[in-house]
């Protein structure tokens, strides 16, 4: 028997935050902004692993944007 391990499709907010390093209410926070996508399933947020790249890459631009 083979055992097949899932990677994960979504993230919870909880979850992002933990992974950005930021605290849970400004992880909410920046996704009820709009900074970071999501989507509501049911009552909860989720958040697809490709959003919060985007949100690390828009970061990132804008950091060197502004050194130069």
């Amino acid at each position: 028997m083979t055992t097949t391990t899932l990677a994960r499709k979504w993230h919870t907010t909880a979850e992002v935050a933990e992974m950005l390093g930021f605290s849970l209410s400004k992880t909410k926070l920046l996704v009820l902004t709009g900074e970071i996508r999501s989507v509501k399933v049911g009552r909860n947020r989720r958040i697809l692993p490709a959003w919060v790249d985007e949100y690390v890459n828009r970061c990132a631009e804008d950091a060197e944007r502004w050194s130069a």
